[in-house]
């Protein structure tokens, strides 16, 4: 009897570490299944926020601070490399969007750049974010600003990332960008004259990479490559030359924390046009990255999403 009943006990312990084996592997086997679900830059739902009587498209994923990002010259939501948008997600709610009439969305580029920014601020509202963190790389990087400057009641701080201030700027656009930047289709050596350091490996490397990662989700067909859109891009030039809100001067009493980061080699939107700023405009932290191009966020992702996340946790913690 005595042992029967410790026969009885061993089987029941060997069952419940069995159960306990088993659970365990139902557990990790629900969460790699979560993992394999879980939203980022390349499975994200492209979804719809009606505004204006348009169909804005928007890709939202991560968890954290909402960031909106504000896209280039020609980018559309599957150009941003999905790299640099997941590093951002893994602390950060992660909006990106299409301007009217570029990508997927309805409509026609505004030919002003304050009706940019009431973009962003609409994709805000419509998302139910009363404040939120505004980016923008290039063209996207300039809609950043004034989206600051018309909005600052709503952004709690503004990345500048490959772009300019307002007003006249000293170093123009290269020639040679607007000899690439037109072309219908880029192959990869515009991509890497456009966005990286030609006379680097280092930098030519890491654009065959990001090329590689971007390709995964790109539908070319999306692209603006029209000279009429080209037109409506070009066309906010005398606006922000003239500068006629005085964003340029309003600098030097910003309240909002702003992150500017520049490569040493941007053939559109030269680093030395935020010289002359830097002293008279205190919320302003500007960073350079060596050996770099206008894509510096796409060579050096883990770099800059570092910079950019310890940026926000300054925010958070005010």
């Amino acid at each position: 009897m005595h042992i029967a009943s410790n026969y009885i006990y061993i089987c029941t312990c060997k069952m419940q570490a069995n159960l306990k084996i088993i659970f365990e592997t139902m557990e990790l086997i629900e969460q790699l299944n979560n993992d394999k679900m879980k939203k980022n830059a390349l499975t994200a739902e492209t979804q719809y926020a009606n505004i204006d009587n348009k169909q804005i498209a928007y890709r939202k994923f991560g968890n954290g601070t909402p960031i909106i990002l504000a896209n280039r010259f020609r980018g559309t939501l599957d150009t941003w490399d999905p790299l640099f948008l997941d590093l951002l997600a893994e602390k950060n709610t992660v909006i990106t969007f299409d301007y009217s009439g570029i990508g997927y969305s309805e409509g026609e580029l505004p030919l002003n750049l304050h009706e940019v920014a009431a973009e962003v601020v609409k994709i805000a509202d419509y998302l139910n974010y009363d404040k939120f963190i505004v980016g923008g790389w290039s063209y996207g990087g300039l809609i950043s600003q004034y989206t600051t400057f018309l909005y600052p009641a709503r952004v709690l701080g503004t990345i500048v990332i490959g772009s300019n201030p307002m007003g006249k700027n000293e170093v123009p656009l290269s020639s040679l960008f607007l000899e690439k930047a037109l072309k219908p289709d880029y192959d990869l050596e515009d991509i890497i004259t456009l966005f990286y350091e030609p006379t680097s490996e280092k930098s030519r490397v890491a654009a065959q990479e990001s090329a590689v990662r971007i390709a995964q989700r790109l539908d070319q067909s999306k692209v603006p490559a029209t000279p009429e859109i080209f037109q409506r891009y070009f066309a906010v030039t005398t606006q922000l030359e003239e500068d006629a809100d005085n964003f340029r001067e309003a600098y030097k009493t910003l309240q909002t924390p702003v992150l500017a980061i520049s490569s040493d080699n941007d053939i559109s939107f030269a680093v030395e046009n935020w010289f002359p700023l830097l002293k008279n405009a205190p919320t302003l932290q500007h960073i350079i990255l060596q050996d770099s191009g206008h894509a510096l966020h796409y060579q050096y992702p883990e770099l800059t999403t570092a910079y950019i996340n310890a940026f926000i946790n300054s925010i958070n913690k005010k």
